[in-house]
């Protein structure tokens, strides 16, 4: 138990630049306090206290304005940044070395009963504001950008962005974590695709004119 303790202060701390030292992370860091409370709460519920795991779920919440279901299961070494406005709903599983940062919903739709709410695997970026919903799966080391909404299942080493979600592939090479900006707009490269085609039909046109006019 204790070296899981190390190891999600140094998730932390590499995870977060502005972290300056392991107590600080201990005494004034929401994202790890909520994660050391999810872990008390899920020991209650597993072992039929779920009053008990709800309460002290439900205390961390209002002291860390971060959610978690006494219900989900998270991984090791998992980071929460800022954390404020997130929600992890019950049925949600979260795997090791994943990245949430702040307003970040792991919701259900409302139309699902039994496993209601997504499965995060290994190695996943969840950027600001995102919402990832209903029963999916985001693969492993796959990025989900600032603001996306999801609602399909995302293939592993890849990047959702936009409302609805779009999967855009990053050549097999993942952009570091922290970077929550330079990701790939695909409506854009969609608007410069169509551009270029323009440009050489007009190319094509202006080559017509003058054989034409010889």
């Amino acid at each position: 138990m204790f070296e899981t303790y190390k190891e999600d202060i140094k998730s932390f701390m590499d995870h977060d630049p502005a972290a300056r030292s392991p107590i600080e992370i201990i005494l004034l860091y929401p994202g790890f306090k909520a994660l050391r409370s999810h872990k008390k709460a899920h020991w209650l519920l597993k072992h039929n206290m779920p009053f008990l795991a709800r309460y002290v779920s439900q205390r961390s919440s209002r002291k860390t304005g971060i959610e978690i279901h006494p219900g989900a299961t998270i991984g090791r070494r998992v980071c929460i940044d800022h954390g404020s406005g997130i929600v992890i709903g019950e049925t949600c599983e979260i795997g090791d070395d994943v990245m949430i940062y702040q307003g970040v919903t792991l919701g259900g739709t409302g139309k699902d009963v039994g496993k209601r709410h997504p499965t995060i695997e290994s190695g996943v970026m969840i950027g600001s504001g995102a919402k990832v919903l209903g029963p999916i799966t985001v693969g492993r080391n796959a990025k989900v950008a600032a603001g996306a909404v999801v609602v399909k299942d995302v293939e592993p080493n890849s990047t959702v962005v936009g409302v609805p979600g779009r999967v855009v592939r990053i050549d097999g090479e993942r952009i570091d974590d922290l970077d929550q900006i330079h990701l790939p707009d695909p409506v854009m490269n969609a608007i410069q695709s169509n551009q270029n085609k323009i440009l050489e039909l007009e190319k094509e046109i202006e080559n017509l004119k003058e054989q034409i006019e010889k």
